[in-house]
């Protein structure tokens, strides 16, 4: 799933390669949720890409399965 910050930045959470662990969810809270139906980390619909870039960043570095990456 994709979140769209303005019209250059985005963060994408691969479902197919995510594991459900969750850890991105304690790095950045206000920017991932987790969908208890699939076990899947997902990216939330409002959530201020910019603001958090910083735990984002530290959100894609947790992640064991490299699901999680920015793009344009």
């Amino acid at each position: 799933m994709t979140d769209k910050n303005d019209n250059s930045t985005r963060v994408c959470v691969d479902q197919a390669r995510c594991g459900g662990h969750a850890r991105c969810i304690e790095e950045a809270p206000e920017v991932f949720g987790y969908d208890d139906t699939t076990n899947k980390a997902f990216v939330l619909q409002n959530a201020d890409l910019e603001a958090s870039r910083e735990d984002i960043d530290r959100a894609i570095l947790a992640c064991p399965e490299r699901a999680i990456a920015w793009s344009n």
